[in-house]
Formats: C-alpha cells, sequence, structure tokens
C-alpha cells in the first residue's frame, strides 16, 4: 500500500495505478463514456482525460458497472465443503462480475457467536477473491446478545429461518420471533416460510414422490403467512426487516404496502424459471425453498421489480452435490448453484426488454449497499471503493457446467444461451478477472458497514 505522500503525489501528477478508458460508463449522472481512474483502491477521477497508470484496459464497446454485491450466498464452509468452499465459491463470484458477497450461517457449526464469527473470518482471509461479509444466526439461544454480536466488524446482520432449518437456528414461534427482533437495530434479514404448515403439508409429497408438488407442498399461503407475521412483529418492535427471496404474487401485494420499514428481495431463478416446465425438465435440481412457482406468480416478481417493490437481487446460491440432488423426492436436498450466473442470466433479462440496465444495477448494487448501510460501495463515484465489473452487453455465451467455479460442478442454467457477458472484474482498483480468467491471488477483506463502529470488539 502507497503511503499517503505517494499518493499525493500521483493525484498531482494524474498517475493511477489503473485506469479504464473509453467505457460507457455508469456515473451519477447517468451512462457517459469516460475514463475512470483508480489509486490505492479507490476512485480518483470519473473524467480522467490525460491521466496515465500502471495497468490500463481499454473499455471501448463496453459498460463499466458498479461491481454486483451479493447479499445471500452458501459457500458452506466450515463443515461442508464436499458441497462448496470459500475459495471456489468467491472464485465463481468474481468470474461473474461480483465483487462483494454476505454469507449466510447455516454451516456446521453454525455461525450464531462471536468466536463462530471471527472464525469465518479468519478462514476467508487469503482464499476469497471477492470482499465478503457473513450473516450471524439469530436464534433462541442468542437472542439476548444480539444488540452486541451484529455490531462485531464482518458482520452483514442477523438472519432469521422462520422455516427450513433445523436446530438452534429455526426459530419459528411468535415469542422467540420477537425477543430476536427487541435486541438489535440493524436490519434484520429473514427466510420467511411457515414451519408448522410445511411440516403438516409434508405428507403431500411423502405420498406422491413428485418434485413437480413441490411448490404445491411449499404453498403461497406458507409463504404469505410467515411474511405477514414477521412484518408484525417487526413493526410492533420498530425493527427494520429485508424479506429474503419473496416468491408469490400475494406476499409482493402484501409487501408494496410495507415498505416504510421493509425491504425485499428476489432470485433470478424465481424470475428466469416456471413451473411446471422446469421441474419437467431439471428435476430435483430445480429444487429450491421457496420453491419456483407458475407463470402467474413469476409475472407478479417482474411487476415488482418494474414498480420499485422490490430492492435487491440475490442469487442465494446453495449448492449441493449430483449425487445429493439425485436422491427421490423429497429426500433431496434443496438449492441450487447461482453466483456465478447471477449477472449474465439478468443482463440476458435485460437485452429481452424486461428491465433496464439501470434499473439492474439499482437492484444488484446501490439497492445492497442502501439497505445494509454498505461503506463505500454500489456506485461509481469520487472517493468510493474501486469495485467494477466491465460487461459486453452483445456477447454471446452459453452457460454450461464445465465452466462453473463452484465444487458441485452445476448450474440449472446448463445449454442456455445469453445476451450479455462479464468481460473483467474489478476489486478495489486490481483487475482480478478478464476474459475467463483469474488473476493474481485472492485479495478479498470483510466489508464494512456504516452501523458498525470502526473499532469494535469481540
Amino acid at each position: 500500500m502507497l503511503r499517503n505522500s505517494d499518493n499525493q503525489d500521483r493525484l498531482r501528477h494524474h498517475h493511477a495505478d489503473l485506469l479504464i478508458k473509453r467505457g460507457m460508463t455508469a456515473t451519477p449522472n447517468g451512462l457517459e463514456m469516460t475514463d475512470v481512474a483508480c489509486l490505492n483502491g479507490k476512485i480518483v477521477s470519473m473524467y480522467a482525460s490525460g491521466w496515465a497508470a500502471d495497468d490500463v484496459i481499454h473499455a471501448k464497446g463496453l459498460h463499466v458497472l458498479p461491481g454486483v454485491i451479493d447479499t445471500q450466498v452458501h459457500f458452506r464452509e466450515p463443515g461442508l465443503v464436499h458441497k462448496e468452499n470459500f475459495e471456489a465459491g468467491t472464485r465463481g463470484a468474481v468470474l461473474g462480475g461480483i465483487t462483494t458477497i454476505f454469507e449466510m450461517p447455516n454451516t456446521s457449526p453454525l455461525t450464531i457467536t462471536g468466536e463462530d464469527l471471527l472464525d469465518k473470518l479468519e478462514m476467508a482471509t487469503g482464499k476469497a477473491w471477492c470482499d465478503f461479509a457473513f450473516y450471524m444466526g439469530g436464534s433462541e439461544a442468542n437472542a439476548e446478545r444480539l444488540v452486541e454480536l451484529e455490531l462485531l466488524p464482518g458482520c452483514a446482520g442477523i438472519k432469521v429461518f422462520m422455516g427450513s432449518s433445523f436446530g438452534d437456528l429455526l426459530a419459528e414461534e411468535d415469542e422467540v420471533l420477537s425477543r430476536i427482533l427487541r435486541h438489535g437495530k440493524r436490519r434484520l434479514a429473514v427466510h420467511a416460510e411457515d414451519e408448522a404448515r410445511l411440516s403438516e403439508r409434508r405428507a403431500i409429497v411423502e405420498v406422491s414422490g413428485d418434485v413437480r408438488d413441490h411448490p404445491v407442498w411449499r404453498d403461497e399461503i406458507s409463504a404469505l403467512r410467515a411474511t405477514q407475521r414477521i412484518v408484525s412483529i417487526a413493526q410492533a418492535c420498530g425493527r427494520r426487516l429485508h424479506v429474503l427471496h419473496v416468491s408469490t404474487a400475494d406476499e409482493m401485494g402484501f409487501l408494496a404496502q410495507h415498505k416504510a420499514r421493509v425491504t425485499v428481495e428476489v432470485l433470478p431463478h424465481h424470475l428466469t424459471f416456471c413451473a411446471p416446465e422446469c421441474y419437467e425438465r431439471l428435476g430435483t435440481l430445480a429444487q429450491m425453498n421457496p420453491p419456483v412457482r407458475d407463470a402467474h406468480h413469476q409475472a407478479a416478481l417482474w411487476e415488482a421489480v418494474r414498480d420499485g417493490t422490490v430492492d435487491v437481487l440475490g442469487s442465494d446460491h446453495a449448492p449441493h452435490t449430483f449425487a445429493e440432488k439425485a436422491k427421490p423426492y423429497p429426500q433431496s436436498p434443496s438449492g441450487m448453484p447461482g453466483v456465478q450466473t447471477l449477472l449474465a442470466v439478468m443482463l440476458n433479462h435485460v437485452n429481452q426488454s424486461k428491465l433496464s440496465l439501470e434499473r439492474l444495477i439499482d437492484l444488484t448494487s446501490a439497492g445492497p449497499a442502501r439497505v445494509f448501510g454498505i461503506e463505500s460501495k454500489g456506485r461509481l463515484a469520487l472517493g468510493y471503493d474501486a469495485d467494477l465489473v466491465l460487461v459486453n452487453l452483445s456477447a454471446r455465451r452459453i452457460i454450461t457446467n464445465q465452466s462453473m467455479a463452484n465444487v458441485s460442478g452445476w448450474t440449472p442454467y446448463d445449454g442456455m444461451q445469453v445476451t450479455g457477458w462479464p468481460i473483467a472484474t474489478v476489486l478495489r482498483g486490481r483487475c482480478v478477472m478478464r476474459d475467463d480468467e483469474m488473476i493474481g491471488l485472492p485479495s478479498g477483506q470483510a466489508v464494512r458497514f456504516l452501523e458498525v463502529p470502526r473499532l469494535a470488539v469481540r
């Protein structure tokens, strides 16, 4: 790292570490053809005509966008590394144009103590290709400590599972949820499915053994009921809420009426795949929680993207091995990879005129930074972290299992042709991926948050 005097000298002489020239750049003023200068990990000029640099990327014909922030991934480390790990997961992220990830707490052991979080931070350091933060699991076991735990460095906030979890991470009773929400101030992320209704209805799929019944078992009522409950409890506690992977029309209609303190996430899977076709074509590879549903629900999700109800687009990257997914349904696990394909799939939707490029940037960069209070990320502006992705909007590619970095070695998008592709990824002013090849060594760091004191201690 350069000394401050060296930085000042470079600034005076207009000499950057990295210069991105003549790209169509997503500036605060809109899309502009310009040069971007990066020095010591920061953007130091958005209009860097006449600058020199140690490294120059000629971006003519490319769009220069803020690095994608994926606020929901499962990298399975520690304990489940036969499915995924930090190195492979973050490598896939960077190959897909993602520069920051938030990782979930349902690992083995669970992430529910300060020691668990510190262990993950240490594991990720030196392995992670992109920047990272980790959710703390909120549960009956740690509810009273969450007010301190959510302020630990590297903590993305608190994640609550109302369903689809187990042990100390399952928080399905209103009294437990209320205790969790009363202890803390940061926005809380929630997986909203009603565990009681899921238990009552499991016999449907135990009898049929048909994966096409996955959205019948985990129906829209189970999602709506849980979402209504958690929003009501959050209102009573005065707590901000982030509802993950919303999948139903009724939920979107309800959430649109509660936007003052509630933010909303959708997934590319729910916007791209449709039941029953995806189950007939992919079988249990399409199985996830909450499920991919029919065209009625998908149309409602797209409308919520267009009208602003949706704030964030995450991947919910949650790989399992082929062998695990091949188990007879419903013994097969739910979850699919998605971090590497998030941007490409959504750029394809941009080319299909389903959303604008500007709206995609808001959902994948500015939105996550705004919702979670991320320091110095989410937009291309002077003084911000130099996290960028260069994309070719007209490039045609075929997504394949063979091109996936994830340990499990597959994608539900195998064989899908897309238009729009990430060409280069820049992390804090250093190019870490170009033309589908990694550059250098992993250099990811813990994300900083505006609500977390810089000098916070364990």
